[in-house]
């Protein structure tokens, strides 16, 4: 709170040129030091509790001096936060002579106050002390308005809480409206249905109230037509009895027949057990391990010059070469290789002229005959087309149509009592590791294989997916399934090399209820990979690990052949995984078919050569009689 200038003790005067104001000061001085009031609070409490009574300007003296206990009066000032409006001071320093206030009241007329003299501090004291109490007024009415405001906060904050409160409660309202909504949906959807149930069922009933009028019709006509019946069964009841005697007749004829179909079944089951003993025969004549060889063409079409095919043979393949001389004779030496196989088929020979050769061993696996075919060759020879082939039908190569075969055969057995149930599988070795080609689930989780030889000398492979097939098109699907599976990979001499064997398996169970005959058999492909020269192929990386794994196991191939050629009495089968496979086939109870695949460049002389002598002694092994597998 501020205070208000105290003048000094000192009289001041407003005028030294006035000599009719000086006499008139003084007594007005000394009356003011002798009257007790002026000093008293009392005039304070005058003002602030009412008005301030008016003080004539003439009467007042030009100076006044003011007691320091003047200010006293001003003590009562606002209260702390309120405001003040900003009033420019005139008042002089300390010891000073205050100079009037200018006032912003203009002079003259008009009901403005009169401007006070600057010596009527006392009345400045008082206007000041008005103004205080104006502004005390102005903060409580800011109080009241505050504590109104505090009350409205408090108000509207109950409000917002009932109003969340409502809008929950709303909202609640909203989730059960929709779920009303969706549940007449569904009413409306079973409406919708109803109706259209039951226009159909209106409709329906006008068609059978047709019919119904139909059949009225009809039963009167079939009435009439009863009444005709009648007539006409009394004249069949005589007729019936001269047919009974002539069904005895006939009955004795039926039953003589049935003994001669019986005695005809006896004589077809005769057959087909001769016809298989013969086919059978057939084929161990043939031997027990056959090997045929096929000649790839050019690119361009053609054979190289350096294979020549008899005209008039075809089982017998010549590989001529052309050496220089190593003796310092003039000219060039000609050599031949001359090879004698089962069948030697030339580059024209089709798809289905190759299958026809084999298809009577085919024929053996539905007698019980375990089967086994494989190709054999460099890589690029024509190996996978022989086995597999291509999509199109002359093309198709020996897996598809052996199951062709098998399924259109045994549709054919059934006919004399047979019933047969077939198991799919097909694995490949990749780096000496076999793989499920028939897996379908995630790479990471693929489990490991092992093979097991079982007490009755069956080879079969653990955690191999054997899946179960009823028609050709299943294991067409499942051939599809492992051609995508399979490892095949780009080289130097074939775009699309396989790098791994793959053997296709089918396991065949056949039963004869009528004759309680039961018999089971596998059905083997196998597609090996080529093998490859270092210098030729340039593999490097991956590919080179490939071809170190194909022509380690091709080698322990030809070492198993060898030991089974000079009939030694240990075969090493489980040197590679790929014989321990094969071991049923190459030296058990099967038949068993050896395709030699050769390339017609001339480039590929060598590897042809080694092929070729391979297959020869394949060809002069003696692995014993394959017998039936029956119960």
């Amino acid at each position: 709170m501020s205070r208000l200038p105290v003048m000094s003790s000192k009289r001041v005067f407003t005028s030294s040129s006035s000599s009719e104001s000086q006499p008139d000061c003084q007594p007005a001085q000394k009356k003011v030091r002798k009257d007790p009031e002026q000093t008293k609070p009392k005039a304070a409490a005058t003002i602030i509790g009412g008005k301030r009574p008016l003080v004539a300007a003439t009467t007042a003296p030009a100076s006044r001096p003011v007691r320091s206990a003047g200010a006293a009066t001003v003590a009562v000032g606002p209260s702390r936060g309120v405001l003040k409006p900003h009033v420019t001071s005139t008042a002089p320093k300390r010891g000073a002579v205050k100079q009037p206030v200018a006032s912003t009241v203009p002079k003259g007329g008009g009901g403005g106050a009169a401007r006070r003299p600057a010596w009527d501090l006392k009345g400045k004291v008082t206007d000041m002390e008005g103004k205080i109490q104006n502004y005390q007024v102005r903060v409580k009415s800011v109080h009241q308005e505050n504590e109104a405001l505090k009350e409205s906060v408090v108000q509207t904050r109950m409000r917002e809480a009932e109003m969340k409160r409502e809008l929950e409660r709303q909202r609640n309202q909203i989730s059960v409206y929709e779920e009303e909504l969706q549940a007449l949906s569904r009413v409306r959807e079973e409406l919708v249905k109803t109706t259209s149930d039951k226009n159909t069922l209106q409709s329906l009933l006008s068609n059978l109230e047709g019919k119904y009028k139909v059949m009225e019709t009809l039963r009167d006509s079939q009435e009439i037509e009863l009444q005709t019946l009648k007539m006409k069964q009394s004249v069949q009841e005589s007729t019936l009895a001269r047919l009974q005697a002539s069904l005895s007749a006939t009955e004795e004829e039926v039953r003589s027949l049935k003994e001669t179909v019986a005695d005809q079944k006896d004589k077809l089951y005769t057959g087909e057990m001769e016809r298989r003993q013969l086919h059978n025969t057939i084929q161990e004549l043939k031997g027990n391990i056959r090997v045929f060889c096929r000649v790839r063409p050019l690119v361009g079409g053609g054979l190289g010059d350096h294979i020549q095919l008899a005209a008039n043979d075809n089982k017998t393949l010549t590989l001529a070469k052309t050496e220089e001389s190593h003796v310092g004779r003039a000219g060039d030496m000609h050599k031949n290789y001359n090879f004698t196989f089962d069948r030697v088929f030339g580059h024209r020979a089709s798809q289905q002229e190759v299958f026809e050769e084999i298809a009577l061993l085919v024929q053996s696996a539905l007698d019980g005959y375990n089967v086994c075919c494989f190709a054999y060759g460099q890589t690029g020879s024509g190996k996978t087309f022989t086995m597999e082939g291509e999509g199109f039908e002359e093309t198709r190569g020996v897996i598809p149509r052996a199951v062709q075969q098998i399924f259109s055969a045994s549709e054919k057995l059934a006919e004399q009592g047979w019933e047969f149930t077939f198991t799919a599988s097909f694995v490949e070795i990749y780096n000496d590791n076999l793989r499920d080609l028939l897996y379908t689930g995630k790479a990471n989780k693929r489990p490991e294989h092992e093979i097991r030889k079982l007490s009755n000398n069956k080879v079969t492979v653990t955690n191999l997916t054997y899946q179960k097939v009823s028609s050709e098109d299943q294991v067409l699907g499942l051939i599809a399934l492992a051609n995508q599976n399979r490892s095949t990979a780009q080289t130097n001499i074939n775009d699309r090399s396989s790098r791994s064997h793959s053997v296709f398996q089918l396991d065949i169970e056949g039963a004869n209820a009528g004759r309680d005959i039961k018999c089971m058999s596998s059905l083997c492909l196998v597609d090996l990979a080529g093998s490859e020269r270092m210098l030729k192929s340039q593999s490097q990386g991956e590919r080179f690990k490939e071809m170190t794994a194909i022509n380690g196991s091709l080698s322990n191939l030809g070492i198993v052949i060898t030991a089974l050629a000079n009939k030694e009495s240990h075969v090493p089968y489980r040197n590679c995984k790929l014989t321990y496979l094969l071991q049923s086939c190459l030296g058990g109870n099967s038949k068993t078919l050896m395709f030699v695949n050769i390339a017609p460049e001339s480039d590929s002389f060598g590897e042809s050569l080694n092929s070729l002598r391979f297959a020869s002694k394949v060809n002069d092994c003696v692995i014993g009689t394959a017998a039936a597998n029956r119960k």
